[in-house]
């Protein structure tokens, strides 16, 4: 019986072990998105919370996808514009500013998507002075939470608020592939040694 090169399969057993533990790790990953797209529906129906009270008592809870209120204290401040959809799917921009600048904990995370157009402007200004009413997008620690508002300043137009539908859950779909991965590595190495001991001479 011919013995299997050592570096060669160990190399290939190392390959194979490797994306089927990143296969395994797809599979819990996406057992997470599900219970967390789960919350994320709960959320979503709940009533609208009045975030003022929230903020002032520094109480944690979950937010992502919530529809809130809060009192905004901006004023006369050039906004951030990206990509973004309006109510009826138009693509176009959509235009932000801060809700409460300069403030810390999360009052300072809240990022208001005051409205949206098909066109960009430009050297507009806005101001948000009082009681914003809309839906949270997903929350990330540290990161903005962004408040899309159920109106929109003039010019603009209402934007589309965020959807659970946007957020991406890919994972079963790439364990399906690390474990294809691992399987065909297992494979092309089998075929291989089986064609290379068609060619060797026969032992003595």
């Amino acid at each position: 019986m011919r013995r299997l090169p050592l570096v060669p399969t160990l190399i290939v057993a190392g390959a194979a072990a490797i994306m089927t533990w990143l296969g395994i790790w797809q599979l819990h990953r996406a057992a997470w998105k599900e219970r967390l797209l789960a919350e994320y529906a709960a959320n979503a129906a709940l009533p609208a919370l009045d975030l003022d009270p929230v903020i002032a008592r520094g109480a944690d809870v979950p937010l992502a996808f919530r529809r809130v209120l809060i009192t905004c204290h901006a004023r006369d401040l050039a906004p951030q514009a990206r990509g973004a959809r309006s109510l009826h799917g138009e693509g176009g921009y959509a235009y932000l500013v801060p809700c409460r600048p300069g403030a810390g904990g999360l009052a300072g995370r809240i990022m208001v998507n005051v409205g949206w157009t098909a066109l960009p402007l430009h050297d507009r200004r806005f101001t948000v002075d009082g009681l914003v009413a809309g839906r949270l997008g997903a929350e990330q620690a540290g990161k903005p939470i962004m408040l899309t508002s159920a109106t929109a300043l003039a010019p603009l137009q209402p934007a589309a608020p965020p959807s659970i539908d946007e957020v991406p859950n890919n994972h079963m779909s790439y364990a399906v592939q690390w474990f294809i991965f691992a399987g065909l590595a297992v494979g092309i190495y089998l075929i291989a040694l089986a064609r290379r001991g068609r060619r060797l001479p026969p032992e003595p």
